[in-house]
């Protein structure tokens, strides 16, 4: 009895071509958990759009979307000799950030497929511009498809994007997180070059009425105050029901990626929540009778305990309560679409 992902599926299909005819030369990018989808039914979505290229995160990646889709793939993690070995894919498009690395990939057979990836001010991977510039005039035995610029999140970087646009000449520059205001600004100003924005969260998850998580109910204990319960025995503090549901630890249920705070509201919050977590009381994501519930302690690998008071409506074995998850961070026993 699984945790499941439900999904409208005319009404996200609508989503995905409305997001893909208002960016031109979209590049989708399915990675890591696949937006809580899987990357493999994420590549068979790319091919129904007809895109002639899907965004990977890693070399380990490409073989569960080569089988499902046509397009070209491009990786995104830099290419290294020691991760990815010889290429002789022809549909895979590699990204260089270093100039050893452009060496030894054009030292091999067949004239890999690249883009040169420029150090933004996000700092992660790149060429500096006069390196970057270095790369792109002495390229040797590779095919140079453009160059790649990935930003910090939160849109204002069309500066950015136009001091390495006109710095070094590419007929082609895939982008990530520009805002599409600044994308038409750009493309206006710059109409002889290709912009390729490569885009994840906005599509696959842009239109979240469309998604539902559900867990399954799988088992129902009545409590009574005093009562000790899970891994670590502790008492119930009032009378209620433990409920045992599907997801856990495995899944990613409440795994959450460090946010940083930037607001006295938002401090406030985590500070809370930090007192909350001290005393061992945490809310969990599951959604019975209207409300979030307790824990009755953390997750456990693939099933979570949950405290319901006798006030709320009890569900029954075998039915499906509501779980608010963070779709990248969630992996789903099933993906149900209608």
């Amino acid at each position: 009895m699984p945790l499941t992902l439900y999904v409208d599926g005319p009404r996200w299909r609508a989503h995905l071509s409305r997001t893909a005819a208002a960016n031109p030369g979209l590049v989708p990018v399915a990675k890591g958990n696949g937006y809580g989808f899987g990357v493999g039914r994420l590549a068979r979505r790319v091919e129904w759009l007809g895109l002639d290229y899907i965004a990977v995160g890693t070399y380990s990646e490409v073989a569960e979307v080569e089988r499902r889709c046509s397009s070209s793939i491009l990786v995104m993690e830099p290419w290294r000799a020691s991760l990815a070995g010889e290429s002789d894919n022809d549909r895979v498009v590699h990204t260089l950030g270093r100039p050893e690395d452009l060496a030894a990939l054009g030292a091999q057979q067949g004239r890999p497929r690249v883009v040169l990836e420029a150090l933004t001010s996000l700092r992660r991977h790149g060429f500096d511009t006069e390196g970057l510039a270095a790369a792109r005039r002495l390229a040797r035995g590779v095919r140079v498809e453009g160059g790649a610029l990935h930003l910090p999140l939160g849109g204002g970087h069309a500066a950015e994007v136009e001091r390495w646009v006109r710095g070094v000449r590419f007929d082609r520059w895939f982008v990530s997180h520009l805002a599409q205001d600044e994308l038409a600004t750009l493309r206006g100003r710059y109409p002889d070059i290709e912009l390729r924005p490569r885009v994840g969260t906005a599509l696959w998850l842009g239109d979240r009425g469309a998604l539902s998580a559900k867990a399954t109910v799988l088992d129902v204990h009545p409590l009574k105050r005093g009562d000790r319960s899970g891994y670590r025995q502790r008492a119930a503090t009032r009378s209620g029901h433990l409920l045992v549901v599907a997801g856990g630890t495995a899944h990613g249920i409440a795994l959450e990626a460090p946010a940083a705070a930037s607001s006295a509201r938002e401090r406030a919050v985590s500070l809370a929540r930090g007192g909350l977590d001290a005393t061992g009381r945490a809310l969990s994501p599951y959604v019975v009778d209207g409300r979030q519930r307790w824990f009755v302690e953390p997750p456990h690998m693939q099933v979570s305990m949950i405290f319901v008071p006798t006030s709320a409506s009890l569900p029954r074995v075998g039915d499906e309560v509501g779980v608010r998850v963070r779709y990248t961070t969630t992996t789903f026993d099933r993906v149900v679409t209608s």
